[in-house]
C-alpha cells in the first residue's frame, strides 16, 4: 500500500460545494445538484437484501448436499 496515488487520498477538508457554474470551475467542478440532492427509491440494495440471503442458504444447501 506504499504506491498510493495522492489523488486518492482522503484529506479531512469540507466536500465541494454544489455545482451552479459550470463554467467558471470547468477545471475543477464540484458535484452537480442531481448528484447529491437524488433519492435512491429504485436502487440496488432493496433487490440484493432478498437476493443475498437466498443465495447464501441456496448454496449452503448445495455444500451441504456435495458434501456427503
Amino acid at each position: 500500500m506504499e504506491n498510493i496515488d495522492p489523488k486518492h487520498t482522503e484529506s479531512g477538508e469540507a466536500p465541494k460545494p454544489i455545482e451552479k457554474d459550470y463554467e467558471s470551475h470547468k477545471a475543477d467542478p464540484g458535484p452537480a445538484k442531481p448528484a447529491v440532492t437524488e433519492k435512491d427509491e429504485d436502487g440496488a440494495g432493496s433487490v440484493l437484501k432478498w437476493i443475498l440471503p437466498i443465495a447464501v442458504i441456496i448454496g449452503l444447501i448445495v455444500w451441504f448436499a456435495m458434501r456427503k
